[in-house]
């Protein structure tokens, strides 16, 4: 079942993974006034989803890494309904298993290769919002923030520290 959000006019939904464990004073203060948080995964540790839900409610899913008991419960992927667009997000974009395009899917949200990125393959929108974590060699750490306008969006990438 589709996690659902009421059709308005405007949404700014902020993507976070591949935290790690740490949750960033710059990854919060980013991803401030946003009306729903995703995380991609690679979560660490569960006060990262407890300071995340300070800002707006949290859809996440598990990554390779969240193997602990608190993450069990944690889905390994998740759908979202924003009126017409729908977001299938998952960890690993290499494990996709449908066709996006063919299942009704505007967005894939992923995480997992700390790059973050925004790819537009015919109509659906891939983003990976990259790491907000640790820094895993000379990547950058980022986030990323999704305009939600009716039924388009529009993806950016926020870069956290030099």
């Amino acid at each position: 079942m589709p996690h659902s959000l009421p059709l308005k006019d405007q949404y700014f939904i902020g993507i976070i993974s591949d935290t790690h464990g740490l949750m960033r004073a710059e990854a919060l203060a980013a991803l401030a006034g946003a009306e729903l948080i995703i995380h991609a995964g690679d979560i660490g540790k569960p006060e990262v989803l407890g300071a995340l839900v300070s800002i707006a409610p949290v859809i996440a899913v598990r990554g390779n890494n969240d193997r602990a008991e608190w993450a069990r419960e944690i889905a390994e992927t998740e759908i979202i309904a924003i009126g017409r667009l729908r977001l299938y997000l998952l960890h690993i974009l290499q494990e996709l298993a449908l066709d996006p395009a063919a299942s009704g899917f505007d967005v894939v949200v992923s995480g997992h290769s700390h790059r973050p990125s925004i790819e537009r393959r015919g109509d659906v929108l891939y983003l990976n919002p990259g790491s907000a974590g640790p820094r895993r060699f000379k990547l950058p750490v980022t986030v990323a923030r999704l305009e939600v306008r009716g039924h388009t969006c529009e993806a950016r990438i926020v870069e956290l520290v030099g």
